[in-house]
């Protein structure tokens, strides 16, 4: 599949395989799509938590808004002291960014293996910090990506479709 029909075909997945666990193999493809993903300056402030343990798993949920059932989760945030500023302008920190590119280069390379994600934002980061003090000390939380197979029936929400004609969204200056 072409770059185009794999960024036209990635929909957030809100309905699991839940006897399906996710191999090993393609959770390093994605964890390596977050770790090489382009940072600004090349900071690479990014951090990404595999959250699988059922123990772990329990201990995530009560910070989600909305449950998906996956067979696992990719807490996804960045440290901004390590980040890059912007000093020229107003000094914006661009981890949050840095982040977010992470993340949707992880959702596409599940996407293009077979793999379904939910880019879950509706989340409590001071509760996520809670339950995992030692690892997310210091770091802003992002979101949370919900990730494992399709499960059978799965298909896009009806808004996945509804796309804004280009004259819309895209402006030559």
């Amino acid at each position: 599949m072409d770059f185009k029909e794999l960024a036209a075909a990635r929909y957030s997945l809100r309905k699991f395989d839940t006897d399906r666990a996710v191999e090993q193999e393609k959770l390093d493809l994605i964890l390596t799509a977050g770790r090489i993903a382009p940072t600004a300056h090349n900071k690479q402030p990014q951090r990404i938590f595999v959250v699988r343990s059922k123990e772990s798993m329990e201990k995530l949920e009560p910070a989600l808004f909305f449950h998906y059932k996956p067979n696992m989760y990719l807490v996804v945030g960045y440290d901004p002291e390590e980040a890059w500023k912007r000093t020229e302008v107003e000094g914006k920190n661009h981890g949050e960014i840095d982040a977010a590119i992470a993340s949707d280069e992880m959702m596409l390379q599940a996407a293009d293996i077979g793999l379904g994600t939910v880019y879950i934002g509706v989340f409590d980061p001071e509760k996520v910090k809670a339950a995992f003090p030692e690892a997310t000390k210091g770091l802003e939380l992002i979101a949370v990506l919900a990730l494992g197979y399709p499960a059978e029936g799965a298909h896009p929400a009806k808004l996945h479709t509804m796309k804004k004609p280009a004259e819309e969204i895209v402006k030559e200056l």
